[in-house]
């Protein structure tokens, strides 16, 4: 994402060059990283532990912590959630057969397989938490960011939201009957 400036920079500016091989190299590292899914989690991890460590040891922050904690928790349910919704699907085909509307496929079988199609993609799923930890972790070193909070009332509500929200998207998985995980599934290899 390129931010546009009113003015125009020379292209031999020392200050753009080293920019741009910035920008390159950031790039570079960020799409050598795609196939290492457990290891992107893996550093991943270590940067919550961190955060939280932080967090526990300077008795403060709680506010970041549970703004990046309701973050995650949406980009959780975004990568859990079908692209293409089954009930405003259905919410569709209701209405055609109601306004008497035919479809011009026939009526495909129920069972009829369709690959699920997640709404986030498990790489921008990472990325984006992982910047958030990032951003999270760099606010907790400012002390006007330590809002004093009841830090117990936090962790009750949002366990309370992560209650309620996955309790609603287990019934929507169950009633559509889509698996947004592909355990138990074979998985081929090239040679």
């Amino acid at each position: 994402m390129a931010i546009e400036l009113p003015f125009e920079i020379p292209k031999d500016n020392f200050i753009y060059q080293n920019y741009s091989k910035i920008v390159v190299t950031y790039h570079s590292f960020i799409d050598e990283s795609v196939p290492h899914t457990r290891n992107r989690w893996i550093g991943f991890s270590v940067l919550i532990a961190l955060f939280l460590l932080r967090i526990f040891m300077a008795q403060g922050w709680y506010i970041i912590c549970y703004a990046l904690g309701i973050y995650l928790l949406n980009l959780f349910l975004a990568f859990l959630t079908p692209k293409f919704d089954p009930s405003l699907e259905q919410e569709l085909k209701n209405e055609s057969i109601e306004e008497g509307v035919q479809d011009e496929e026939p009526d495909k079988d129920s069972d009829e397989f369709r690959p699920f199609i997640r709404r986030l993609p498990e790489f921008k799923f990472w990325y984006n938490a992982t910047r958030a930890t990032i951003v999270a972790l760099f606010l907790s070193l400012f002390e006007i960011f330590d809002i004093p909070v009841f830090w117990p009332i936090l962790l009750m509500y949002f366990i309370i939201l992560f209650t309620l929200t996955m309790r609603k998207q287990i019934q929507h998985m169950i009633k559509y009957k889509y698996l947004p995980f592909d355990f138990g599934k074979a998985r081929y290899r090239r040679t």
